[in-house]
């Protein structure tokens, strides 16, 4: 009985520290890789990071959309959600493999169109651990802006709504979120994690619209303008 109940104190002691590498120590970890990625990206940035105001409103035409990297963990972008806290800035990258997104923070899915693309430009993150990119999800409310920054410049994307959903519900990631077979003529984001917060059993789907796009040379939108210099001051 005393063996036996070293050993269920053993496997507790094993249980906890299990338990406080994935909350914590992965969390650590990939903020840590993150951040290095998002500084990187900022300096290979060309454009202003301050605001350019344009004598008359300027209308950019439709979004320029880049193409879609040929190699898995590309970094080819930065999300922005101001709702998830002034300072939220975090890496996109291709893929949503295990190497994506334990590390990376959001993965495309490679069916999926790239930013600013007619139909839905999809991406995955984790919700507790490894970064917790996503840990805010059900936090936003309709109307709440999402900024993606490329080479290109920036998209403004309005949050619509979101949906709870079974991890087999792929059809959120079709070019219109869960209609088969139509044709798409809106430019969609959509954000997949898992829920409920410490669970996988189901998957938490948020959609938000394109409203509007700026190439890199006007600068940032002011709501992000001060985030998007602090990431290029960081060091890589």
């Amino acid at each position: 009985m005393q063996v036996f109940g070293e050993l269920l104190i053993t496997a507790g002691i094993v249980l906890l520290l299990f338990v406080a590498w994935e909350l914590w120590w992965t969390n650590i970890e990939s903020n840590n890789a993150q951040q290095e990625a998002v500084s990187q990206f900022a300096q290979e940035f060309q454009g202003p990071v301050t605001p350019q105001t344009p004598a008359e409103p300027a209308d950019y035409g439709d979004p320029v959309v880049m193409a879609a990297p040929e190699a898995p963990s590309t970094v080819f972008g930065v999300a922005f959600i101001p709702r998830f806290g002034a300072q939220y800035s975090r890496p996109l990258v291709e893929g949503v493999g295990q190497a994506q997104l334990d590390t990376l923070g959001l993965g495309r899915y490679d069916s999926s169109t790239m930013p600013g693309g007619v139909g839905n430009f999809a991406v995955a993150g984790h919700r507790q651990t490894h970064g917790a990119v996503l840990d805010s999800i059900h936090t936003l409310v309709p109307g709440d802006k999402i900024y993606i920054q490329t080479k290109d410049g920036y998209y403004t994307y309005v949050f619509r709504n979101n949906q709870i959903v079974l991890p087999n519900r792929a059809d959120v990631l079709l070019p219109v979120p869960t209609q088969e077979d139509a044709v798409p003529t809106e430019r969609f984001l959509t954000l997949t994690s898992c829920n409920p917060r410490f669970g996988a059993e189901e998957r938490i789907i948020a959609y938000s619209v394109l409203e509007s796009w700026q190439p890199a040379s006007a600068g940032p939108p002011a709501a992000i303008a001060e985030q998007v210099a602090a990431n290029q001051n960081q060091k890589g």
